[in-house]
């Protein structure tokens, strides 16, 4: 079941995507007009044009962005004592570290260096991370979790603190084959993701049992005050797609039952 869930989420990506619907869109307003459908391309290609040219010209993705990464925010006092540091993949540019053979880190590279400061605070304590290969593609020479360890060594946390789950392919899969290999079961771990994926990672680790203390990283939208029109497609594109991504993530994991609550958050 959990292969289905991993294959289908992929497939139902690729018709979702943002970029993808417009590019589809814009075919398909083509192919109307070369069999003189003025009509139907009129319908397809006017839409698809008013819609590329707002997202081109204003960080719209920023309202859909936003919401997700202010739901949680770092403690504003860590706590004295914690059972372990829980990285989770995801900053890895795992084609490109294997193209060039080489530890490639993407915008979500911040989840590493945040590992690193805190298992420098925290000297005494296991630093987990938690990521397989999020590709279709089963056997690969390279994998989330080599990167992970390659990187975390050498950037000075020792090898013998490090507890790496290296089979998972989801959030889902993240904290499922995680939480047996969690030093005590009922402790107290620092949770780090990216800002906008916090909330479905909350509640999967709500889900699973395990005691998780949010420390978000790696926010993607700007402040309200810095939202101007720009007309800078590419960066608007680098919010947009991660941001539905992650919307439409929440929403079959809540219709899964993966979670309980369709938007985690903080607890009161």
């Amino acid at each position: 079941m959990d292969n289905l869930f991993f294959i289908l989420s992929k497939l139902a990506w690729g018709l979702l995507s943002p970029t993808n619907v417009i590019t589809l869109l814009m075919v398909l307003g083509t192919l109307q007009l070369l069999r003189n459908k003025i009509s139907a391309t009129k319908k397809i290609l006017l839409p698809t044009a008013l819609l590329s040219f707002v997202l081109l010209a204003y960080p719209v993705s920023d309202y859909l962005m936003h919401p997700l990464e202010t739901r949680f925010s770092k403690p504003s006092e860590l706590p004295q004592t914690i059972d372990g540091i829980i990285i989770l993949g995801g900053g890895e540019e795992l084609k490109q570290s294997i193209s060039w053979n080489n530890t490639e880190l993407g915008n979500g590279g911040d989840r590493f260096v945040a590992g690193v400061i805190l298992a420098k605070q925290y000297p005494n304590v296991p630093v987990i991370f938690s990521g397989g290969s999020g590709l279709l593609q089963s056997k690969l020479s390279w994998s989330e979790s080599g990167i992970a360890r390659s990187l975390l060594v050498d950037m000075g946390v020792e090898e013998q603190r490090l507890i790496i789950e290296s089979q998972s392919r989801n959030t889902n899969e993240n904290f499922v084959l995680m939480r047996p290999l969690l030093p005590n079961k009922q402790g107290q771990y620092l949770l780090i993701t990216s800002a906008f994926h916090m909330p479905r990672a909350v509640g999967v680790a709500r889900q699973n049992k395990i005691n998780i203390i949010p420390y978000p990283v790696d926010y993607r939208s700007n402040h309200p005050s810095f939202r101007r029109w720009d007309f800078n497609l590419f960066e608007h594109l680098e919010v947009l797609e991660p941001a539905w991504r992650e919307w439409i993530g929440l929403t079959a994991y809540y219709w899964t039952g993966k979670t309980s609550e369709w938007l985690p958050q903080a607890d009161k």
